[in-house]
Parts: structure tokens; C-alpha cells; sequence
């Protein structure tokens, strides 16, 4: 070869002084370029066919590559660094983060067949909205690895009503299994990822009640329904009160059907009005809803609001219409011993007017 010659790096064919390119640290002929080299997308250089990175849309070369992209670890498929999701220190795109999310936060709409925990009649299912933090598939996961260690006692789903949250829904549950259940960890969780449920305007608890426990058949559980429907309506300002509500949030999340003088009475006045968000809701067929609570993320507000809802279902059973009728707010307390319905009634200033020192609702 000539000395002072230029010569193609990839056919070894002499250049002519302005008839090259530099492809990485190699002079490379015109001819050669448009045969075997490409531009990057990301920066512009020249590579190599045989060294490009990327997919049938993504021209790269390595080091764009390694610098701005990255695979799904779902799919593979080529991901910018800018449009990427990351989960457990994996990567994934739109699509799979998307399914992702769905296997820990349903949709709204999703009612998967119910499981019962505990030994007995009376099974109470818990729907807690949490707000502020997000509706994070993330959160949702640490969530569910607490709540369903060894069974799987809740879901988490989708709930337009809030701003930034999602709602933890229980299986039903005996009473007792409530008290048992994990729910310490699970709102000392959801409290240390920066979920709120009392400090908001949107959240609340709903207590679903099996209508079986109500009595075996369904003209005795209408007479109980009746009997608790006359008791919220008798006792409004205690349940009131008992609810942290505001009279506004109540209307328009859980709103009264309207006192009556006797339980038949206020349940006709119900069926006429049927609706779901009333503070007993009765449009499921195979439970009643107390909507009426605010939402909380303090254990003690959380098992003295099912204690409270078994309490109102046990007059409902054993008393007649006449009996409910003349049940006074102070002879029900009377009926009260569970400790943690204590505690809440009395900061509530609904049990005794002594004042005590309560801890901060979250």
C-alpha cells in the first residue's frame, strides 16, 4: 500500500481524500457505509450493522443503549429510561406494569367468591378506604404480603370516590377472627407508607353483616333489618356522633331513611328508597352495609366499630318491635362490655361524660 493512502477499514478499497466516514475508530468508505452501517437514533454516530443495540423500530449503538434503555423484564421488549416502571428493582413497560398492578389492585367491580374465616353465624366484612399515598401497585403488594401471610383474607381494589388511594376489602370474618386477624400490622403499614383514612374527606369503613346470622328465614330477617333500621333511626345523633362523621358527609355518603314510629314502618319507607348509599344499605342480597363510619386507620376505632355493628344486630335478634321501641341509649350501653367499644364510646363522650385521654385518629 501506498504510504500517505487511505484505505477502506472494511473492504481495504483506497479512498479518495473526502470519500470516507468514521465509524468508531475506523475510516470506512462511502460505499461501504451505505452497505454495512447505520445512524443511532439516540446520538447520531455511525455503527456497525453487526454492533447495533435496540429492536426493529430502535437504531442504538452500545453505549445509547446501556445509558438510556433498558428490557422489560416481562416481554423484553426495548424500553427509554424516561418511560420505564420499576417494581421490586425490576423494570417493566406500560403494558406489563399495567397487568402487574391489576394481580394486587382490582378493578371497582371486582367481587371474587367470598371466604369465610372464623367458627360461627355471624360474619362481618370489612371495606376500609385509604387515601393520600396513592394508588400504588407497590403499596398494594406490602399490603397484601401482611394481610394474606398464610390465607387470603383481603383484596385491594380501585375506588373512584377516592383522590389518591384505593380500598382494602376483607373476606367475611367472624368477630373473634377480626380480633385475632393482623390488622395492628396492616394499619401501622398503611400509616408508615402515608396513607390517611380519618384525616380525609373522602374515606370510610363499611360493615357488611351476613343476613343469614339476622334469623333462618327471610321474613325473620327483614324483622330484624327493621329493628335495626328503627334503631339507628331512634338513636341518629348517638350513631352520629359514634360515625365521626360530619350531618353533610353523611347525606351524601350514607344518607338516614327518616324516622318512623315503628320498625315495619321505617323498612317499607327503605324499600321505597332503595339505594346504596344510605347509612344501612340493603341492595345486596346476601348482606346489610353500615356505611355510616368514617374511615380510620386506629386499631381500637376500627374493632369497636364491628363490636358496635354485632351489638346492634344482637338487639335487633332478641328484642321485639314494642321492646326496641322503648330501648333507650343509656339501657343499650348497659348491654356494652367489650373493652375496646368502651374505651371508643367514651371518647366518643358516648358512654359516660368523663373525659379521657384518646389517641389521634389517623
Amino acid at each position: 500500500m501506498e504510504e500517505n493512502k487511505l484505505y477502506c477499514s472494511h473492504c481495504g478499497a483506497p479512498i479518495d481524500t473526502d470519500d470516507y466516514s468514521i465509524v468508531g475508530e475506523d475510516i470506512v468508505c462511502t460505499d461501504c457505509v451505505e452497505q454495512y452501517c447505520s445512524t443511532c437514533d439516540e446520538c447520531g454516530a455511525l455503527i456497525y450493522d453487526d454492533d447495533i443495540y435496540g429492536d426493529d423500530y430502535h437504531t442504538l449503538c452500545q453505549h445509547c443503549y446501556e445509558e438510556h434503555y433498558t428490557r422489560c423484564t416481562n416481554c423484553d421488549c426495548l424500553v427509554h429510561m424516561n418511560d420505564v416502571y420499576s417494581h421490586n428493582d425490576n423494570y417493566y413497560c406500560e403494558s406489563c406494569f399495567e397487568e402487574l398492578a391489576d394481580t394486587y389492585i382490582h378493578d371497582y367491580g371486582y367481587k371474587p367468591d367470598p371466604i369465610f374465616y372464623g367458627n360461627g353465624n355471624r360474619y362481618f366484612g370489612v371495606e376500609l378506604e385509604i387515601d393520600v399515598a396513592g394508588k400504588d401497585s407497590d403499596y398494594a403488594e406490602r399490603i397484601l404480603n401482611i394481610g394474606n401471610d398464610s390465607d387470603d383474607c383481603i383484596y385491594i381494589k380501585s375506588d373512584g370516590s377516592l383522590n389518591d388511594g384505593m380500598e382494602i376489602v376483607t373476606h367475611p370474618m367472624t368477630l373473634d377472627y377480626h380480633k385475632e386477624y393482623c390488622w395492628e400490622d396492616i394499619l401501622r403499614k398503611c400509616i408508615h407508607l402515608g396513607y390517611r383514612s380519618h384525616q380525609t374527606s373522602t374515606c370510610g369503613l363499611h360493615v357488611h353483616v351476613n343476613r343469614k346470622s339476622l334469623g333462618e328465614t327471610r321474613e325473620r330477617q327483614e324483622e330484624t333489618i327493621s329493628r335495626i333500621l328503627y334503631f339507628v333511626e331512634q338513636h341518629w345523633n348517638e350513631m352520629l356522633r359514634f360515625s365521626r362523621r360530619s350531618e353533610v358527609a353523611m347525606n351524601r355518603w350514607a344518607a338516614r331513611y327518616g324516622y318512623e314510629s315503628t320498625p315495619k314502618k321505617i323498612l317499607d319507607k327503605a324499600k321505597e328508597s332503595y339505594g346504596r348509599y344510605s347509612a344501612v344499605n340493603l341492595c345486596n342480597h346476601a348482606t346489610i352495609e353500615f356505611r355510616m363510619f368514617r374511615g380510620t386507620l386506629k386499631y381500637n376505632t376500627l374493632i369497636a366499630t364491628l363490636q358496635m355493628v354485632n351489638r346492634i344486630c344482637d338487639v335487633a335478634f332478641a328484642l321485639s318491635d314494642e321492646e326496641m321501641q322503648g330501648l333507650s341509649w343509656s339501657a343499650f350501653m348497659t348491654t356494652i362490655n367489650e373493652p375496646e367499644l368502651i374505651q371508643y364510646l367514651k371518647e366518643r363522650r358516648l358512654y359516660v361524660n368523663e373525659e379521657i385521654t384518646a389517641e389521634e385518629e389517623m
